[in-house]
């Protein structure tokens, strides 16, 4: 539950961030006319993400066991590479995607109205085709239950909240630490989805070495104890793992976090070549423009 609500809290806030300077855009230049319209492209976007997350259960529902494993374990692997891709991206581009998002939008309002829905739709559907793959394969890794839903219903929930009190400037969050910490920790969760991922290759039969375990605690240690819960909650690791599975999370966890953690250089500094204020080019940790 904690690792879901900490991935529909992390996404949710990007995508309300994404969301907020697109309104408060609009608001601010005096095109209000044009709020329908962009909502329209968010919708479409947010339906689409809950239809990913549909047909993702059906098929695997669909399938055999040893197919379900197959295609779980394809999925896990997909949703680790998508969500590392995206920490990484968020990191690198933070600083200029509200001007990024500004000028997306001054050129859809020139092209017309369709231009204006794919702009709103491509922005907010990035987070959500992410979010619904990497929730799925994450509410997989953490068995049957309603608690993994319920822990992403709650971090969606709050991120929404959070979003519309930056947007209204009534709270101040430091997102620039937000999103370093909860990136770091979406790295330590994609490691346990991507272990996860490469157990069910091994019980499809399309990785060796399943009954070569690294370790099997399971006859001192409760699969249902607090530890072990914690554990298997937050970190992703089961009482018995195999050799490939530990190799996985420790190959990807350890390097992953090094390049995360390591100083960013910063670009020489060039003459603008853009109108607005200074702080146009700065981060969206800041704040979210409001509507005056």
């Amino acid at each position: 539950m904690l690792a879901n609500f900490l991935i529909g809290l992390r996404e949710g806030l990007e995508a309300s961030l994404v969301v907020g300077i697109l309104v408060a855009y609009l608001v601010q230049t005096g095109r209000r006319d044009r709020l329908g319209t962009v909502w329209l492209g968010i919708a479409s976007a947010v339906t689409l993400s809950l239809a990913i997350g549909a047909v993702l259960t059906f098929t695997s529902a669909q399938l055999s066991t040893a197919a379900q494993e197959g295609f779980g374990g394809v999925m896990s692997l997909l949703a680790v590479a998508l969500v590392t891709w995206m920490i990484f991206w968020m990191r690198r581009t933070a600083r200029s995607m509200k001007r990024e998002l500004h000028g997306r939008l001054d050129r859809a309002l020139a092209m017309g109205t369709g231009a204006l829905v794919a702009t709103a739709f491509i922005a907010v559907a990035r987070e959500g085709i992410e979010t619904a793959l990497f929730v799925w394969s994450a509410v997989q890794s953490a068995g049957d239950g309603a608690q993994p839903l319920i822990g992403v219903a709650l971090g969606l929930t709050l991120a929404g909240v959070l979003g519309w009190l930056l947007y209204r400037r009534a709270v101040t969050v430091n997102l620039g630490r937000f999103f370093t910490w909860t990136g770091a920790a979406l790295v330590v969760v994609a490691a346990g989805v991507l272990a996860y991922g490469v157990h069910d290759l091994q019980e499809a039969g399309l990785l060796p070495g399943e009954d070569d375990l690294a370790f099997d605690l399971t006859g001192t240690i409760s699969p249902t104890s607090i530890g072990a819960t914690l554990v298997r909650g937050v970190l992703n690791l089961s009482p018995a793992m195999s050799w490939l599975s530990v190799l996985a999370w420790v190959a990807y966890l350890v390097p992953v976090m090094v390049l995360f953690f390591r100083p960013q250089s910063r670009p020489a500094a060039t003459p603008a070549t853009t109108t607005g204020t200074p702080a146009d080019s700065r981060s969206v940790t800041t704040s979210v423009p409001t509507a005056r």
